[in-house]
């Protein structure tokens, strides 16, 4: 995305938005959590850490990144903390990932067709 002056302030933290959320999900670890936690429609921290074979600070960890992200809702229960995906978070951001591409897919026709016309 073409951070310049011109830009509104909506567009730059839509920037910042998905650059916090494509970072959350920049380790294969949280990729697989995420995964899982959409799969079974949300568990506790202790379910993911017995699925992964990981510390539960490990678990804990990468659970607290992609809740800060947004990517993920945390719901109290009793002891525990029931995750599950936020689903309208990664609609949204699938969405904003897909308009990206697209973009980035339109630049070589783009590119490619003014040479065209001035050869």
């Amino acid at each position: 995305m073409n951070i310049s002056p011109h830009n509104s302030i909506h567009e730059n933290c839509s920037a910042e938005r998905l650059s916090r959320e494509l970072n959350a999900l920049a380790h294969p670890v949280r990729l697989q959590i995420l995964s899982y936690l959409t799969r079974v429609n949300g568990c506790c921290c202790k379910d993911v850490v017995c699925q992964f074979d990981l510390a539960q600070s490990t678990v804990s960890q990468h659970l607290k990144i992609l809740l800060e992200a947004g990517l993920l809702e945390m719901k109290p229960q009793g002891q525990r903390s029931q995750y599950s995906p936020n689903r309208e978070a990664l609609q949204s951001l699938a969405s904003a990932v897909n308009r990206l591409a697209a973009g980035f897919a339109m630049a070589p026709l783009q590119d490619e067709q003014k040479i065209q016309q001035t050869v």
